[in-house]
């Protein structure tokens, strides 16, 4: 269904591809990662569903009284080619040094693979120079090559797991065995009872002193099986219980609004398992634009 044309209410999807004009300039990037996927998926491609939905939101933010549209200016590159084939990492690479004048990438998975090629292609060989932050229920540390090994997978390539701190992990959803490979590399892992113990917005920026220490940079990856699976239909290992949707939109504001972060990515959506109502990729597409926000607000 086409939304209505209303110049008085512009759609968030006019963000794409605005000049700059000043504004604090955000890449976009899509990485479909999904040949490596425990969980077999479909082949949609979740960031053009994403594109699609920022029709049915606004530049406006009310609780704020701001327009994002007079803070930042999005520059999307498009979709990286087949990015699970030899070469993948190095096609994303191309895409996002494409400009390096961005104040902050946003990728749009694919599964959690994407975090892997996101992330090593953002640090050209300097892993030891960036945090990681993840908001998943996994631990991602498994064997082999999947979209449960991307965190494994970047500490064997230098990240360093002191730097690494790991949010929203849920009970029966990883093994004894994982999270001893966890507290070896000195990973901070906090379940999702003790991130609503501490409060949401809180946890991230606890996340973030840790991850970026040294005023290094940092990386977010938000895997939306962390959310509740009322929320997230559309991800394939949601489980019950997990965070609300407004859990996670203030965390990724709160992580945005911090200028160690140089890149958010959003995985684990399976477009051909969504709802009819699309829940899963309008919460994607709500998230994209609390990142924005996030990023408008800088200091």
């Amino acid at each position: 269904m086409t939304a209505p044309s209303d110049p008085r209410w512009p759609a968030a999807r006019s963000l794409l591809g605005a000049p700059a004009s000043g504004r604090r300039l955000v890449g976009l990037t899509g990485i479909s990662t999904y040949h490596t996927s425990v969980t077999p998926r479909s082949w949609h491609a979740t960031p053009t569903a994403v594109r699609e939905a920022l029709e049915r939101f606004s530049t406006w933010s009310y609780t704020d009284q701001i327009d994002i549209a007079d803070l930042v200016a999005v520059d999307d590159r498009g979709d990286v080619f087949d990015p699970d084939a030899a070469g993948g990492t190095e096609r994303a690479a191309a895409l996002l040094g494409r400009a390096p004048d961005v104040e902050c990438h946003l990728v749009l998975g694919g599964d959690n693979a994407a975090t892997w090629h996101a992330l090593t292609a953002l640090a050209g060989g300097g892993l030891d120079q960036w945090g990681l932050v993840t908001l998943d229920a996994h631990l991602d540390l498994r064997d082999g090559v999947s979209n449960g090994s991307p965190v494994r997978q970047l500490l064997e390539a230098g990240l360093e797991g002191r730097h690494v701190v790991q949010m929203g992990l849920a009970d029966f959803s990883n093994s004894p065995a994982y999270a001893a490979r966890a507290a070896q590399a000195g990973i901070t892992t906090w379940s999702r009872d003790e991130v609503r113990a501490r409060g949401v917005v809180a946890a991230m920026e606890a996340a973030l002193a840790l991850a970026g220490a040294d005023g290094r940079a940092v990386y977010i990856d938000v895997d939306l099986d962390v959310a509740d699976r009322a929320v997230v239909p559309g991800c394939p290992a949601a489980a019950p219980g997990g965070l609300s949707a407004d859990e996670l939109r203030q965390m990724v504001r709160a992580g945005a609004r911090d200028s160690r972060v140089r890149a958010i990515d959003f995985t684990e959506v399976d477009v051909g398992r969504d709802s009819a109502d699309e829940r899963t990729v309008r919460l994607v597409a709500l998230l994209v634009l609390e990142a924005l926000a996030g990023v408008g607000g800088r200091s």
